[in-house]
């Protein structure tokens, strides 16, 4: 086996053919306002109104909102680099495409099966956190659920959480049914949870204080270097430490609230159904980026300014700050904005998932049985219909903590191959028409190689190891099925538009 055959590429022509034929073609129907709303939907959730004041008695005091503003030019960075992709070569599978028309296959595959379990977990990971707020809504009414169907964590005995499955699988009806109520539903939902955040701003701009923004940037506060799997990969290797407070503290910040932005990029998997990708795709991920970024910088300010940072509760800091002020109504409605938001979260994770997994299978490298869309709603149904089932016993059975980082490594792997892609197509596909050009390439993209890469190095050795193993039994899977199944093998469909290059 010849190491050309594993980076044979596909041409982005016969990316876009492909997407064209009957049997496998998604219907057109998002526009960009679709794709902001999508992007808003999965980025803004329990983030917002948890991270920012535990990142900011922890980590950083008032200057989070600087440090919010820091994490979301590293996503820009990234978002530019997508942009440029997702206008350029407008076929589902975000950055496993990208990297199939640059990289190679085994690139693709890598990062295919990387997409495939950052969004399974992802998904799975949201729909337990909603049913918490849910379960947490109901006792507030006098409602329980029996312990046994309310989840893993806090059980030592069987638990199954039957709200978070029960929401999977009816977000997996939606998807087959169709992209535009999907879109119509997301639509709703967003305006509620934007509206809740608006709400949450503007009535806590009214109980700022000047005095707790004092000091805006604390005193700098060192931290020993730990040891152990836990410990950050960045320590084992240079015994180095990050620094609380202060202007390291800012940077140390951003590398945490850097994982309240992740999802944005799940917009680049819907452009093969948008109407007008090469106009509408940068504009939906970049637009959705900065309302959000937007969003969280105006909520760590209010945060930070009605609560002195020193005095914020990690668990619930909004909530808390808003009854700490004498208005524990504002509670009940951020509570119920984050059940409501979740929703879409959970949603477009999944949407995410399929479109991926659909790719792959259109391509041979994963079975062809699942490429099929359904002759009314033009869906990929079965990818659906699959993964919605699995994710929704996974999402039964998952204790939060052990799966969540996977998701945050498995994003920030994603970004540093689609900007390492832009500047090898830009290399040996120059000819091709370009409606967004990523500025200052190769520049910008290895800023955002090093950016994503530094981010990773903070993420805890056990991630890396887990991380590790999944990607080598993806490299078996590879071998055993798709190498030889492939679409570009030898002997398979033997095309011009098919021939590696």
């Amino acid at each position: 086996m010849s190491s050309r055959s594993v980076f044979r590429t596909k041409k982005v022509e016969h990316s876009l053919d492909s997407a064209e034929q009957s049997e496998h073609r998604l219907r057109k129907t998002l526009s960009a306002l679709d794709l902001t709303v999508f992007g808003v939907g999965v980025v803004i959730g329990t983030g917002i109104f948890v991270l920012t004041g535990q990142v900011a008695k922890e980590n950083a005091g008032p200057s989070v909102a600087i440090a919010f503003a820091v994490a979301g030019v590293v996503c820009a960075l990234a978002a530019l680099c997508y942009a440029e992709f997702a206008s350029t070569v407008p076929v589902a599978g975000s950055a496993y495409t990208f990297s199939y028309t640059s990289l190679g296959e085994l690139p693709a595959w890598i990062i295919g099966w990387d997409l495939v379990l950052e969004f399974a977990l992802g998904t799975a990971v949201v729909a337990v956190g909603w049913s918490g707020y849910i379960r947490s809504l109901l006792e507030n009414i006098g409602w329980t659920l029996p312990e046994v169907l309310s989840g893993r964590d806090g059980t030592t005995g069987f638990g199954f959480d039957l709200l978070a499955a029960v929401l999977v699988l009816l977000l997996t009806v939606v998807l087959v049914v169709g992209m535009k109520l999907s879109a119509r539903i997301t639509s709703v939902v967003v305006a509620i949870k934007v509206g809740v955040v608006l709400l949450v701003i503007v009535a806590g701009a009214f109980l700022v204080k000047a005095e707790n923004y004092k000091p805006f940037i604390p005193a700098s506060v060192p931290q020993e270097a730990g040891g152990g799997l836990h410990a950050p990969l960045i320590q084992l290797i240079f015994g180095f430490a990050p620094s609380n407070f202060g202007v390291l503290g800012i940077f140390t910040a951003a590398s945490v609230v850097f994982f309240a932005f992740i999802g944005f990029d799940v917009v680049a998997t819907a452009a093969e159904e948008t109407r007008n990708p090469q106009r509408d795709m940068p504009r939906g991920i970049l637009g959705s980026l900065a309302i959000c970024t937007a969003l969280y910088v105006l909520v760590s300010i209010v945060v930070t300014g009605m609560q002195h940072y020193t005095r914020l509760s990690v668990d619930a800091p909004l909530a808390e700050a808003f009854k700490a002020t004498g208005h524990p109504f504002f509670a009940g409605v951020i509570s119920f904005g984050a059940a409501v938001g979740l929703i879409t979260v959970c949603m477009i994770l999944l949407l995410g998932q399929t479109r991926v997994f659909f790719a792959m299978s259109r391509d041979g490298l994963l079975p062809r049985f699942f490429s099929h869309v359904h002759p009314r709603f033009k869906t990929p149904y079965r990818p659906t219909i699959l993964l919605g089932v699995i994710i929704a016993v996974v999402a039964g059975f998952t204790r939060l903590a052990e799966l969540a980082e996977l998701v945050n490594i498995g994003t920030l792997f994603a970004f540093v191959v689609v900007a390492l892609s832009v500047i090898i197509l830009r290399r040996t596909r120059p000819d091709l028409p370009r409606a967004f050009r990523t500025p200052w390439v190769p520049v910008l993209p290895v800023v955002s190689v090093l950016a994503s890469l530094w981010l990773m190095l903070n993420l805890p050795a056990e991630t890396w190891i887990r991380f590790a193993v999944w990607m080598a039994l993806g490299v078996v899977v590879y071998f055993a099925y798709g190498h030889r199944r492939s679409l570009l093998a030898p002997g398979r469909t033997p095309t011009p538009d098919t021939t590696p290059h």
